[in-house]
């Protein structure tokens, strides 16, 4: 009998110093985070992506009690804020806030200059949004007021129209390369650092178009400032579902600007799982998209593996926008 307690206390005391061992992993799987989270948004404040990163943000400090501190990295067409996070510690104390400049169209337009590789460096954790671009032109300067009679009148008129975009290689450069070599026209590109001043020539003329976020067009078309042509979205975008798209007349043309959540790459996974299933659910909320339409912007609610494969994609079809209009950029 002696004998038989001596092993049962013997195999308690086995049990007991195994559940000892796996219980640090499991404390830190289940109470992350235990120090302050920076997210890193590599744009000024304001923007669409500042606003969703502190809205998130405040949610995720009410939810898990440490703070999520948005912290505006500008510069170098978002790449100076990624690289950051790429070259950051991974342990959950340092996120980005991205889109679809630093994470699909750099590495094509800068390549082995690039300070950071998105595949490698970088995990996907959450998409959040999708802004539509929309095709915007100055009445007193574009007559056209739809996306056939646009292209007739360029086709008239090679190289006559100009657009502006936020600098080379931007979403909206981008767009505008896609939309003539889809539709077989040629137009003057005038690069600006930013929208603000690309916007203000617009408003006076000096420019004639330009493919930009529908949030900052808005109210300049309310005002009759501006027309709004159509959307660059694949269908009909939700905030004006009479608004043509451009595919309707280029069949597959698409060109929106995304948000999403990400971290270097070596953050533990279930970390990341936690992020996303916390920041999916979030965004599922009906006030929560409500938020994202009161600002323009479509609400997503892409888990990592998904919002990876979109990446990718992303990156593909910009490849190809980029080398056939033999885009070239100096280093950052």
């Amino acid at each position: 009998m002696h004998y038989n307690n001596m092993i049962k206390r013997g195999v308690a005391a086995a049990l007991a110093a195994a559940a000892l061992a796996v219980l640090p992993a499991k404390a830190q799987e289940g109470t992350y985070p235990t120090k302050p989270v920076s997210i890193i948004v590599p744009f000024t404040a304001g923007g669409t992506a500042d606003i969703f990163s502190r809205m998130i943000g405040a949610h995720l400090h009410q939810k898990w009690g440490q703070p999520f501190l948005t912290e505006n990295v500008p510069g170098a067409g978002s790449i100076i804020g990624i690289n950051r996070v790429a070259k950051g510690t991974p342990d959950g104390t340092i996120l980005g806030l991205g889109s679809t400049s630093g994470l699909s169209i750099n590495p094509s337009l800068y390549g082995e200059k690039l300070s950071y590789n998105p595949q490698k460096e970088l995990v996907p954790i959450a998409q959040i949004s999708m802004v539509p671009n929309v095709l915007v032109v100055n009445p007193n300067t574009v007559k056209a007021r739809s996306v056939p009679e646009l292209i007739a009148f360029m086709k008239a008129n090679p190289g006559k129209l100009s657009y502006g975009s936020a600098g080379v290689g931007t979403s909206q450069h981008l767009a505008a390369e896609l939309f003539q070599q889809m539709s077989g026209t040629k137009m003057e590109h005038i690069p600006y650092r930013g929208s603000s001043a690309m916007m203000n020539d617009l408003l006076s003329g000096k420019i004639d178009l330009a493919f930009d976020n529908v949030p900052l067009l808005l109210p300049h078309a309310k005002e009759g400032k501006l027309v709004l042509i159509a959307a660059a979205t694949a269908k009909r975008p939700e905030f004006d579902p009479n608004l043509p798209t451009i595919a309707e007349t280029l069949p597959g043309f698409e060109a929106v600007a995304w948000h999403g959540f990400f971290a270097p790459t070596g953050t533990p996974k279930a970390v990341i799982e936690k992020l996303a299933a916390e920041i999916v659910a979030f965004q599922q909320l009906p006030e929560t998209q409500k938020k994202y339409r009161d600002l323009g912007a479509e609400p997503k609610a892409v888990p990592a593996a998904e919002f990876a494969t979109y990446i990718a994609s992303e990156t593909a079809r910009w490849k190809k926008v980029i080398e056939a209009a033999k885009i070239t950029v100096q280093a950052p």
